[in-house]
């Protein structure tokens, strides 16, 4: 038996390959977009792929469960409470299978969303290991707001964290110690708001470790869960109805993207994303373009500050970086929005100013200073007295908000949301200066710290 971890860092996923060796079979868990990997895998194994679980239809990335089934013949298994509208077999509590030695069952652990399933596997009668998916992370649980409007099944966030807390007290916490946990998601991700830097953890460590498995009353887990979870990306229900219906083969939707030369003429009224480093973006960009840089989670920034209905123009630096960000792009089932990719700037009309860092420090009161981070981070780490919080995922639809009557300065945590952040509120206020602060926020920080 071989478990392997296939991870993605931009989007802090995990998906599993599990071989049965004397089968020469796999099972996968919880795929992402782009299947080859998996192929590779098994060509390299000399393995054929059989079955292909999700633990429930993810809202932060597309899988490929339906094409590799497609492809090699597997067999899906989800949740009968799904709702999955493409050909599986159900999957949940008292079904089980085998490949060779290896036996997986299900266990319904709803709370994450209604339909979220935990997959254990057994070697000879013995489990081994909990493919926990957004149930149980490292250090942390999934968080139970995102199924209120998306999904076959819809439920209310404070029910769903009731769910979560007997899932977790009922159905993992009785596991043995040395069962390995293996969850889908890593530190980074938007499913939960404390994800540890680890890749995996035993059923002891985190009784030991993670305070959401601490003794406290439902009640308690329920207030404490709710509290402070991050933002929803705009793109999180889409993905949800995709992975319920099944996403097109990933290679054929990435290659009909339409690849335009630099000097295309654009269609008016759609909208740019300009991916090139900020420096060069403000020098001349796209009137109304959004710098939304190559680095960072730029699927994530994508999917959180244009919706779903939404089509764009993609802008990169050079042809490979346009390819990656092509194959970003889908990984959040956005490609198909994409009207045309294109190297270099399509016109370079629009240009930001720079901010004189120094007299921004003397003199800050004459500026109207705008926090883009999220409103637990302006709360918890203030930088500057009496400035504007407007989380960036909501600025676009607040940038008429913020006051004209002085230069308006743009700031996050690192530099690289406010160059997104400055590029959004620049159109919305006309005839009003708008400078990003950029990196050099990190040197208010410490000069805050200091005091």
């Amino acid at each position: 038996m071989k478990i392997e971890q296939f991870e993605d860092k931009g989007l802090a996923h995990f998906a599993y390959a599990i071989l049965s060796e004397c089968a020469r079979e796999i099972v996968l868990i919880d795929p992402a977009r782009d299947p080859q990997p998996y192929y590779d895998y098994a060509q390299k194994h000399d393995a054929k792929i059989v079955s292909v679980i999700e633990t429930h239809p993810h809202a932060d990335f597309v899988s490929s469960h339906r094409e590799i089934a497609e492809h090699t013949g597997a067999t899906i298994r989800v949740s009968k409470l799904l709702g999955a509208d493409y050909a599986h077999e159900t999957f949940d509590e008292g079904q089980a299978f085998t490949s060779g030695k290896l036996t997986f069952r299900a266990l319904n652990t709803p709370g994450h969303s209604p339909d979220s399933i935990t997959i254990i596997l057994s070697r000879e009668g013995r489990d081994v290991a909990a493919f926990t998916g957004d149930t149980l992370f490292i250090g942390d649980v999934g968080r139970p707001d995102l199924r209120e409007k998306a999904g076959n099944l819809t439920a209310r966030r404070e029910e769903l964290a009731r769910q979560l807390y007997h899932s977790l007290r009922d159905k993992l916490m009785p596991l043995a110690g040395d069962v390995l946990v293996y969850p889908a998601h890593g530190a980074g991700s938007l499913c939960g708001k404390a994800l540890s830097g680890a890749n995996s953890s035993t059923i002891a460590d985190e009784k030991f470790g993670n305070p959401m498995l601490r003794a406290m009353s439902e009640q308690e887990f329920v207030r404490e869960l709710l509290a402070d979870q991050p933002f929803i990306p705009k793109y999180f229900g889409h993905d949800v109805a995709l992975n319920k219906a099944g996403a097109p083969a990933y290679a054929p939707s990435v290659q009909q993207v339409p690849r335009l030369n630099a000097d295309a003429r654009l269609t008016s009224g759609v909208l740019v994303v300009d991916t090139r480093p900020e420096a060069e973006f403000k020098q001349g960009h796209a009137g109304g373009a959004l710098n939304i840089q190559q680095g960072g989670k730029f699927e994530t920034w994508l999917g959180s500050i244009i919706g779903p209905d939404e089509p764009f123009y993609l802008v990169a630096a050079d042809e490979a970086t346009l390819e990656n960000l092509i194959s970003k792009t889908a990984k959040i089932g956005y490609e198909g929005l994409i009207a045309g990719a294109l190297v270099g700037s399509p016109a370079t009309e629009a240009t930001l100013p720079k901010l004189d860092v120094e007299q921004f420090r003397q003199h800050p009161a004459d500026y109207t200073i705008v926090d883009i981070r999220n409103r637990v981070e302006h709360r918890d780490e203030p930088i500057f007295e009496g400035a504007i919080s407007i989380p960036l995922p909501e600025l676009r639809e607040r940038a008429h908000e913020i006051p004209t009557g002085k230069p308006v300065v743009v700031h996050c945590a690192g530099g690289y949301r406010s160059a997104a952040g400055a590029s959004i509120v620049a159109p919305v206020l006309p005839g009003t200066e708008v400078l990003d602060l950029g990196e050099a926020v990190k040197s208010f920080q410490l000069a805050g710290a200091a005091h």
